[in-house]
């Protein structure tokens, strides 16, 4: 498909089938374990995987960096002309190269430091065994979790979109049946759902350097010419993406010691279950970002502003539909999510459907707030976008979480995100029609 010339509605729609697979897909991991292992170990197992959800978002976000920013720079440099394609393939290089750095260093501080890791994201004498037990088999390719963010990155600018999903799908099944097999018929438990998650990953990143032997590839290694201003434009770029998923970590982190001091732990339990619902509901947006993102950037380089409206169009009407759907399930079935996740007590029943009624509030903007952070990338505003996932992602909500249950009480913390995603949207909307007004007489203002 040709980003400049066909038409909006099939290209955008077939991108969201691809990339709301893949998202969805690649939320499975984390929400199968969490299943699985509630049912197995019950609200600890629940509570211990909540504690090692800061982790995931780590890694993820890392790579996210790398991919989502280099790509950008890829489809928009292809987008102003042809003859930079060799340039294009330099970010590609050089992104390849930032995230084979980031991937060492992480590596080595899952498996040196987990004890201390898993401390600072809230596990006490009681959750930190089961959580140790869960990342062990983790630690032996944490580096695959960056390397398939890149490549289903650069895959969808690249036109292969369905392989990043093929993927994605496939190390998803697996580690559905991965998780059966190993936690239940081998009796591994925890340690067991750790297992599949990790096999299931590598899987994924095999599929996708088959892109590489495929006759649509275009992906090649250049040599950068300037390879530490790359990286910084890279980093630039895909900050607010990255920040997203570090943010995830952070208000997991903050979450887990303020419930924990002012709920307890049946109260950490179903967060445990939110940070799953969450995630479903964060995929969601993900997919609009990454459909709409190589349509909006190769226009932008093109300096098509009527194309970039159009997508914007049904990115925001995507994103509304999400946000309804996710908010009326929240509402209306609490205790199905809390059936699916966990073998319940009755305490457990008991205070989950408030819990999930107010949190889940949050899900009708959060789709929109998430999907302006790829639109404002786009545009090459990152600016804007850093303030959007800085400001929902730490300061705001933050400021929220820890303020609410010392003024409120304890049960008060359950509306810091409906609260921070609220402010945050005013702030997304009235930037969006901002710039969306400006695009005409931005034709070719950015310079690579």
């Amino acid at each position: 498909m040709d980003f400049l010339k066909d038409k909006i509605k099939p290209i955008y729609f077939k991108y969201l089938g691809a990339a709301f697979g893949s998202a969805l897909i690649s939320s499975i991991y984390g929400v199968v374990d969490m299943a699985m292992v509630g049912q197995y170990q019950g609200p600890e197992g629940t509570a211990a995987l909540a504690v090692v959800s800061p982790v995931w978002n780590i890694i993820y976000s890392l790579g996210l960096l790398m991919g989502i920013g280099g790509s950008v720079m890829f489809s928009t440099l292809r987008g102003k002309s042809e003859k930079n394609r060799k340039k294009s393939n330099e970010y590609f290089t050089a992104a390849l190269i930032g995230v084979s750095i980031l991937a060492v260093l992480t590596w080595l501080c899952v498996i040196f430091f987990d004890d201390e890791l898993l401390r600072l994201f809230g596990a006490e004498e009681t959750l930190l065994p089961l959580a140790k037990e869960y990342l062990f088999p983790v630690k032996f390719v944490v580096p695959s979790f960056l390397f398939t963010q890149l490549m289903a990155a650069f895959l969808r600018n690249d036109g292969e979109p369905q392989l990043a999903t093929k993927a994605v799908l496939t190390g998803g099944i697996f580690n559905v049946f991965g998780d059966w097999f190993f936690v239940f018929a081998l009796d591994m438990g925890i340690m067991g759902a750790g297992l599949a998650t990790a096999m299931g990953s590598v899987f994924s990143l095999i599929i996708m350097l088959t892109h590489f032997a495929g006759k649509k590839n275009t992906i090649r290694l250049e040599k950068p010419e300037k390879l530490f201003s790359m990286l910084k434009t890279i980093s630039v770029t895909g900050f607010s993406t990255f920040f997203i998923d570090v943010a995830m970590g952070i208000l997991t982190m903050l979450f887990n010691r303020q419930i924990l001091r002012y709920l307890g732990t049946d109260a950490l339990s179903v967060y445990g279950i939110i940070i799953n619902i969450s995630t479903f509901v964060q995929c969601c947006a993900y997919s609009i970002g990454q459909a709409s993102q190589p349509i909006i950037s190769t226009n932008y380089g093109a300096g098509k502003g009527e194309r970039i409206k159009e997508t914007l169009k049904y990115a925001v009407g995507t994103a509304v539909v999400f946000g309804v759907i996710w908010t009326a399930l929240a509402e209306g079935v609490p205790n199905l999510f809390v059936r699916i996740f966990m073998t319940p007590t009755e305490e457990i029943l008991r205070i989950a459907p408030s819990i999930i009624r107010r949190y889940g509030l949050s899900f009708l903007l959060l789709p929109l707030n998430i999907f302006s952070t790829y639109y404002f990338q786009a545009v090459m505003k990152p600016a804007i976008s850093f303030i959007v996932s800085v400001g929902r992602g730490a300061v705001i909500s933050g400021i929220f979480i820890l303020a609410l249950p010392a003024l409120a009480g304890g049960d008060a913390i359950w509306f810091s995100m409906p609260l921070t995603e609220l402010i945050v949207a005013v702030y997304v909307v009235i930037m969006m029609v901002r710039c969306t007004g400006r695009l005409r007489t931005e034709k070719r203002s950015s310079g690579l």
